[in-house]
């Protein structure tokens, strides 16, 4: 049988920093060849992306394929640590490092589960398998995307996935992602003619037609959201303008924001909105560059939002929320292939020092991956 903590603690004690792995996947895919999984690494790189390797891995060859997913990666340390990042500490119940929350604790738990599923029922009537990246902290480039092109290319088919991001706000069994909103981020460069500012009609300030154009996108909400999204948000991130000289009036000024979208935008769409908005104050006075990170999607709640529910709600007692609501994730990837949700660790602590699990939440955790597997497999053979 796979011990959770004593996996989670192996996991940690790999500083898995994007995009190296540092043995991360070594251990883990040692973990799996022991159940009897079949593990493939596959390594991309290219497309500006860092070198990653990623590992698949497979229990069974038939459908349906009941597929976990996940990442081995982790964000840096940062500063504030009482504990040592990569050390796997147990302190008073609590699994301390890096990565504990987000995501090597679930990714511990899901082993743990298919252990105990095949110790109790056998060989799955169907396929188990991980697929497990190690760039989703990073440019997401050369992990799930190609990963999931290289299995499809290969007519190899996902049935369901569970990410096993970190989904619940303070307690475990609160909260399931069943979807995410997009995420656009822009830069905006206005452009003007430097001078001195005891005459400013002798220039063309940047600075005021930037505030103006900010303000244009920001002083009424998108939205109001919709039926299984918040509204919409945009944040301005920074306001650059370089100026050392108090009495210059500057040739350019910069800002960048980040809009995330629910379902009713597209990164399309918001584009065009932006593109029309900014031509209205500054025509020919201003470069935009945006990028779209993820279109927003929602997996409506069905079947396999009820099958994690039922197993969440029969260990923990509590009914999770459906919820579209955080950051984005490789779920927006995984929706092209097959139906997919997010049920994970508490995410309190994730990506902040100290960040942590509870020992009791670990096994929990395990325990309802198995009940998921457990009833997944149960209905297909029914």
């Amino acid at each position: 049988m796979t011990d959770v903590l004593t996996l989670a603690r192996d996991l940690i004690r790999k500083p898995s920093i994007t995009p190296r792995d540092e043995g991360a996947l070594d251990v883990l895919q040692a973990a799996l060849s022991n159940l009897g999984f079949v593990c493939e690494r596959m390594k991309f790189e290219g497309d500006g992306g860092d070198p990653t390797d990623n590992l698949y891995a497979r229990l069974g060859t038939a459908a349906p394929n009941f597929c976990f997913a996940g990442h081995t990666d982790v964000v840096p340390v940062g500063d504030g640590w009482t504990t040592e990042p990569f050390a796997g500490q147990v302190i008073e119940g609590q699994l301390y490092g890096r990565g504990a929350a987000d995501m090597k604790g679930a990714i511990a738990a899901f082993v743990a589960a298919a252990a105990r599923f095949v110790k109790d029922q056998g060989q799955p009537k169907g396929s188990i398998s991980l697929l497990i990246t190690g760039d989703e902290e990073g440019d997401a480039i050369n992990g799930t995307v190609k990963m999931l092109q290289k299995l499809k290319a290969r007519g190899e088919k996902l049935d369901v996935c569970v990410v096993g991001e970190p989904t619940n706000p303070q307690k475990l069994g609160q909260m399931i992602k069943i979807g995410r909103r997009g995420s656009l981020t822009a830069k905006l460069t206005v452009h003007g003619t430097q001078g001195h500012s005891a005459y400013p009609h002798l220039s063309d300030n940047p600075i005021p037609r930037l505030m103006k154009m900010l303000a244009a996108i920001t002083d009424k909400p998108l939205d109001e959201g919709s039926a299984h999204f918040q509204a919409s948000t945009i944040a301005i991130t920074t306001v650059d303008v370089g100026n050392a000289a108090s009495n210059v009036t500057p040739a350019m000024a910069k800002a960048a924001f980040n809009i995330r979208f629910n379902d009713l935008h597209s990164g399309a769409s918001l584009k065009a909105w932006l593109t029309k908005t900014f031509d209205a104050l500054a025509p020919g006075q201003y470069d935009l560059a945006a990028r779209i990170s993820g279109e927003s999607f929602i997996t409506p709640p069905g079947a396999l939002s009820t099958l994690v529910s039922d197993a969440v709600k029969a260990v923990t007692g509590l009914t999770p929320e459906l919820s579209t609501t955080g950051g984005t994730s490789d779920a927006r990837f995984i929706k092209d292939a097959c139906p997919v949700c997010e049920f994970g660790m508490i995410g309190i602590s994730m990506h902040k020092a100290d960040e942590h699990c509870a020992v009791a939440d670990l096994e929990n955790l395990t325990t309802i991956y198995h009940k998921i597997l457990s009833g997944y497999f149960g209905a297909a053979a029914s």
